[in-house]
């Protein structure tokens, strides 16, 4: 089943632009500069903090991994790992505001994390030249990409081709969403991947139905293909 039959896609934002998130980056460098304030912590550090508890009480995961942040942002989810003892961390991102801000971040705690400005899905010169990681992190890079006004199907598509092509065989991708449900996800990701678990989130009930304002899974990429 393809994309498109299976899902409908989300309403347009300005969320899924570049240019939003430029200036968002640019406030939050000049910020941090002025007043040493990270700023915004997508899905609240209770999100980030469940990703990294799972990877470190992973048996399957080992501290010198390597890890790849998608959409880094301001690099807080690569430095809570950094200070838990991962140090083969690398983190991405389309704007350049934002690996600026995640570098200031990063030196400040005198952290060695590598960063770089990338479109993964537009940039044939990504600087991964076929290297492949063990482990791929997405906070809201995804959700971004969905609601992209530019034909955000045909960009959720490349996006899941990228994953695929960037993690090792049976690696891991840890993927948080706010806007995607866990069945959502599921079918999304179906070609390359497998689900491994699902992260615990809060749950809320409403018309006597349960659910998460946050799903967050952990895929591994099939070996068969």
């Amino acid at each position: 089943m393809s994309n498109s039959e299976e899902t409908s896609e989300l309403p347009t934002s300005e969320l899924g632009t570049k240019e939003y998130w430029d200036s968002a980056y640019q406030t939050e460098l000049a910020n941090f500069k002025d007043h040493g304030d990270v700023g915004e912590i997508w899905f609240g550090e209770d999100s980030a903090m469940r990703v990294v508890r799972w990877m470190c009480n992973s048996e399957d995961i080992q501290s010198s991994d390597s890890i790849v942040d998608l959409g880094c942002g301001n690099g807080m989810l690569l430095v809570e790992l950094a200070d838990e003892g991962f140090t083969n961390l690398t983190g991405v991102d389309y704007s350049a505001a934002a690996v600026k801000l995640a570098e200031e971040v990063s030196s400040a705690r005198q952290l060695n994390i590598k960063f770089e400005t990338c479109d993964i899905l537009a940039d044939s010169a990504c600087p991964f030249n076929g290297r492949r990681f063990k482990i791929v992190l997405d906070k809201g890079t995804y959700d971004a990409i969905s609601l992209n006004p530019e034909n955000a199907q045909e960009k959720r598509s490349l996006y899941i081709e990228s994953v695929n092509n960037l993690l090792d065989v049976e690696g891991l991708f840890i993927l948080t969403s706010c806007n995607w449900t866990q069945a959502e996800l599921e079918a999304h990701f179906n070609k390359y991947f497998s689900v491994v678990c699902v992260l615990p989130t809060p749950q809320f009930q409403f018309g006597g139905k349960t659910g998460s304002k946050v799903a967050s899974v952990v895929f591994q990429r099939k070996s068969s293909q």
